[in-house]
């Protein structure tokens, strides 16, 4: 039978920001969004859901006197990356 998909990873942006997080050590905002083609206010809405879900740690700081955000992928959203692709793996056997 087919496993569970997590649904909040099914989101393809969603998704696109953990596989993006995945593949490097930390990300800043302005280069998920460069990366994802997203928009600031969907992308900041996604990322606080990964965050409050613990896939993700965002800190929050200045450089000079612009903030910058910047995410990195946690212990939980990997375990959570790895069972979703798992499970998305038994619907194409």
């Amino acid at each position: 039978m087919f496993e569970k998909l997590d649904p909040l990873l099914h989101s393809e942006l969603r998704l696109a920001v953990m596989s993006l997080l995945l593949s490097v050590d930390e990300a800043d905002f302005s280069y998920i969004k460069e990366q994802t083609g997203a928009t600031a206010g969907n992308l900041s809405v996604q990322i606080d859901k990964l965050q409050q879900a613990g896939y993700i740690g965002v800190s929050k700081a200045f450089e000079g006197k612009r903030p910058k955000t910047t995410c990195k992928v946690t212990q939980a959203g990997i375990k959570a990356f790895e069972e979703y692709v798992n499970a998305l793996k038994s619907y194409i056997k």
